[in-house]
């Protein structure tokens, strides 16, 4: 029997990545995890101010980081981070595709220009990063790990009296698609896509939503409560360690058991 060295497992030093959307909420929190498991990381997001405040904590806690201002909907400015991060750190190893918008709205009243922005965003978005990303690694020779966060909301329908943002469930659903077939065309190129599928964690996105529904999500969830900080970075650096080096196509809901029901 060989037995793993299991902290070896987990380490991504000498590692780089990439976090779309890194500059707050649950893409922070996965940069920062990231960075603590010893890779080099780079960010995007679409504010400077946001992008400034995400590195000083990234700097606080000992580790450097790359910055680049980026709305991923756009082809040339998606391609231009991804090709900037891989520049800066010389190389690109993993990529976490956690930009993302949404937009509350019975689905009877939504204005098909939200809709768009939203499919822009979260499904376009996470395709071109992808693209540009796999380019990249291909180049490099060496493989890599895509990560793709979705939401349980593409996977179920949500009561209207929870989450009323059917452009967004739309959204989170094709990326669940994406990540199944990319999966399948990368793996001969040594390139493992997988997605997360968070259920309600408490970040500016969701606060409304959390706040107004907490006691209800509750009940809806088996473990009886939100998902707490901490519990998304943890599993971006499993998907991106050699730890899940034989798992690709794969969509984990962290969500208390909220789809387990």
């Amino acid at each position: 029997m060989i037995t793993p060295d299991i902290p070896a497992l987990f380490d991504l030093t000498n590692k780089t990545a990439l976090v779309t959307g890194g500059s707050r909420g649950l893409g922070l929190e996965a940069a920062i995890a990231l960075a603590e498991a010893g890779a080099s990381v780079a960010i995007t997001g679409r504010r400077l101010s946001w992008l400034s405040s995400a590195a000083e904590e990234l700097r606080r806690r000992g580790h450097l980081c790359r910055t680049f201002k980026c709305d991923v909907s756009d082809e040339a400015q998606a391609a231009r981070a991804v090709r900037d991060a891989a520049d800066n750190l010389g190389a690109l190893d993993i990529l976490v595709n956690n930009a993302g918008i949404s937009w509350a709205s019975p689905a009877e009243e939504l204005p098909i220009e939200k809709w768009n922005e939203v499919m822009a965003t979260n499904a376009t978005g996470t395709f071109l990063t992808a693209q540009a990303a796999m380019r990249e690694m291909q180049r490099q020779h060496d493989g890599g790990a895509i990560i793709n966060i979705a939401s349980v909301a593409g996977m179920v329908g949500t009561s209207p009296d929870v989450l009323d943002a059917v452009g967004y469930s739309a959204s989170k659903g094709a990326v669940i698609a994406l990540t199944h077939d990319l999966a399948v065309k990368w793996a001969r190129h040594g390139i493992r896509v997988n997605a997360i599928a968070p259920g309600f964690f408490n970040t500016r996105m969701s606060q409304k939503v959390v706040e107004k529904n907490r006691a209800q999500i509750a009940r809806l969830t088996p473990m009886g409560r939100i998902g707490r900080a901490g519990e998304i970075g943890n599993v971006v650096v499993f998907l991106a360690s050699e730890a899940s080096r034989y798992i690709t196509g794969q969509v984990l809901p962290v969500d208390g058991g909220m789809l387990a029901w």
